[in-house]
């Protein structure tokens, strides 16, 4: 099966079939208070770089670079399809999005996951995150992991 990852427009019928899967599990995992998912607008806005990670016409995951303004990045909307796990496509993935943070020239990437994941921050810790206290607006939550790693 050869996968291709590639910066693509989100608002597309599988993309959108992939957003609604991530919702639904992190609805199944924490609640709406401590879910802190960005729309499709956002996604479609000025400063995210949008992955799609797809065989052919099947989105198997996606995963966005958000720009905060301020010379950092964060990491929004990581997903892989629950068909397409094992195929280390969270890897390929955060190797995307990482060469896209050195090309915008960022200090920083950063995100947020929650604590009922931990295959997501196993992946964010073998890339070299490490954990911080809460940045941009998020707040202080039991439920939720904030990470950063520094670039060169």
């Amino acid at each position: 099966m050869t996968v291709t990852i590639a910066i693509e427009p989100p608002r597309q019928a599988g993309v959108l079939k992939l957003l609604e899967l991530s919702d639904a599990y992190a609805a199944s995992l924490y609640p709406s208070e401590s879910n802190h998912m960005v729309d499709v607008a956002t996604l479609e806005g000025p400063g995210v770089s949008f992955f799609v990670a797809r065989t052919g016409d099947t989105v198997l995951g996606c995963g966005a670079l958000v720009e905060a303004g301020d010379g950092t990045g964060e990491i929004k909307r990581m997903f892989i399809d629950e068909a397409a796990r094992g195929l280390k496509l969270g890897r390929r993935l955060m190797d995307a999005i990482l060469e896209r943070g050195g090309e915008l020239q960022l200090s920083a990437i950063r995100l947020e996951t929650g604590i009922h994941q931990p295959q997501a921050i196993g992946l964010y810790r073998a890339y070299g995150f490490s954990e911080i206290g809460p940045f941009s607006n998020y707040r202080p939550d039991p439920l939720s992991i904030f990470m950063e790693k520094r670039l060169s």
